[in-house]
């Protein structure tokens, strides 16, 4: 049976194209404001699907092999139901994809801070996937806190998220990968 230690290690790729994907996500939406909201609703559809596509691939190969598997698989489950269902209904109204979006990041920032909970034992700066999840879920409060904002300042609230989730993911996966080289598992 492969330790939950270790098959994160094997697999800190994956992290860092979550990272990488966030980090594009929140470019694209900061450098084009002016962007429609049809655009916005694929953007965010894309992102969550990554995400939650490289959460899904981690949870099922972690199956049988450690306690809490299903966190990450249900965090990705979210994930990708979120991407999907703003391709299926790509006339949502802003309000709605606020909606949406902040039920997600809440969700998926409560995993992450799980998942961090086990990791801390077994590598060091487990609290970057902490940090991360406590974005999440303060970015989907302040969201559902302030529906009516202006839709430029909910492009760049998410921008602004979706960069720094990703900074902070990036930065776990090299820690992680480096955790790899120093105890070669």
């Amino acid at each position: 049976m492969i330790s939950f230690e270790s098959y994160v290690s094997q697999h800190w790729w994956i992290i860092l194209l979550r990272g990488i994907a966030a980090i594009l996500f929140g470019l694209l939406a900061l450098l084009a404001p002016g962007i429609t909201l049809a655009a916005l609703v694929i953007l965010f559809g894309a992102y969550a699907l990554v995400d939650g596509i490289g959460a899904i691939i981690l949870g099922i190969k972690d199956y049988g092999d450690r306690e809490h598997w299903w966190a990450t698989l249900i965090g990705g489950i979210v994930g990708v139901t979120a991407g999907l269902m703003t391709f299926a209904v790509p006339g949502i109204t802003a309000l709605a994809l606020l909606f949406l979006i902040a039920a997600w990041a809440i969700v998926r920032g409560i995993f992450d801070i799980l998942a961090a909970i086990r990791l801390r034992h077994a590598i060091e700066g487990e609290w970057l996937l902490a940090l991360v999840g406590a974005l999440s879920v303060s970015f989907g409060v302040l969201m559902m806190l302030s529906p009516g904002a202006g839709a430029l300042a909910v492009i760049w609230w998410i921008g602004a998220f979706a960069i720094a989730q990703g900074v902070t993911l990036v930065a776990l996966s090299f820690r992680v990968r480096e955790a790899v080289r120093r105890v070669g598992i």
